[in-house]
């Protein structure tokens, strides 16, 4: 088989961009030590911002997105991967610059990719996805500057997205009390399913970014938005604690004092999860496959086809999307 299908943006003459599945041929694929057939894939923001054309993600066009892969090798030129192997690609260039995960294949170096956790299927390990590693990157980088279980909740913006409704359910597995904040009134019941013990609107923390500290509540948290919110959450840490900060749909800056690091001595720290060397995405899949597996996976998860993807890219643009979206190629 020669060729396959492909979510592919493409710019048109007028400088709009049009998303659609096309036919593609496999020696249009960059070069590579793995091909890769592509059995599942997932939506993630990033995604949907280089099918809308963002040159902030993804600089030349036709291209076709997805920074999530989980497949069988197909083609392999090393010794590390025969085969038949199952794999697991996130992050690095894919579906940035180099032919992603909506496609039925890929092909990418061998340093870029994972075997399967024997305790994880293809369709868990993207039911996952980066969103799920940058979770419980979060949240490993959180116990390592001392997060401990106590009667203070761990706070989660953006509950209802892909990485904090993962974050949510891990925290909640782990045995912490979580607080989930959403702009999404409706989607309540959602989030004590996936184990938050609290559930706060929004617009109660955007209350007091004038301030330069606020009443101690939370014994750690993971941020996915940014902006004043996680300033917000940065003052109103309790003493000693940290926010790991992973996400930015609500700005990129913030205004900041020093206080609550001076007077509290919290920490405010950064979480990527996209260049991070290989064998710590490995020890994290692990983790995710062993210790921290999730019972309730299935509650997270809406299993769209490739066919199904334009809507949805549309969806998660006008911040619609609740919990994961898995995409099946095959």
């Amino acid at each position: 088989m020669s060729s396959f299908k492909a979510l592919q943006t493409s710019e048109n003459a007028d400088g709009r961009f049009e998303t659609r599945v096309v036919e593609r041929d496999i020696g249009e694929l960059p070069s590579g030590e793995l091909l890769i057939r592509v059995s599942y894939s997932s939506l993630n923001y990033k995604d949907a911002l280089s099918a809308s054309g963002n040159r902030g993600v993804t600089r030349n066009f036709p291209h076709t997105p997805g920074i999530d892969a989980a497949g069988t090798v197909a083609e392999s030129s090393v010794s590390q991967f025969a085969e038949g192997d199952e794999v697991i690609v996130t992050g690095y260039d894919l579906g940035m610059n180099t032919a992603g995960g909506f496609g039925q294949y890929i092909r990418v170096p061998a340093a870029w990719a994972i075997k399967r956790p024997a305790g994880l299927s293809l369709r868990e390990a993207m039911a996952l996805g980066t969103a799920g590693l940058t979770a419980a990157l979060c949240i490993d980088k959180l116990e390592h500057a001392g997060l401990e279980r106590t009667d203070a909740p761990v706070l989660v913006t953006g509950a209802t997205g892909g990485v904090g409704s993962v974050a949510v359910a891990l925290l909640s597995r782990l045995g912490y009390q979580v607080a989930a904040v959403t702009g999404k009134a409706d989607q309540a019941d959602f989030l004590r399913q996936l184990g938050a013990t609290q559930v706060i609107e929004r617009g109660a923390l955007q209350v007091g970014t004038e301030k330069p500290l606020l009443k101690e509540q939370w014994a750690g948290a993971v941020d996915t938005v940014g902006g004043d919110i996680l300033f917000n959450v940065v003052k109103s840490l309790r003493r000693g604690a940290s926010v790991a900060c992973c996400g930015l749909t609500a700005g990129t800056n913030f205004q900041a004092n020093v206080m609550p690091f001076i007077l509290r001595g919290v920490n405010l720290l950064g979480v990527d999860s996209v260049e991070i060397p290989l064998v710590v995405k490995a020890s994290m899949w692990d983790r995710l496959s062993l210790q921290w597996k999730l019972s309730n996976l299935n509650e997270l998860v809406q299993e769209i086809s490739l066919q199904e993807l334009p809507a949805a890219i549309e969806r998660i643009l006008a911040g619609q999307q609740t919990g994961r979206m898995l995409v099946r190629l095959d």
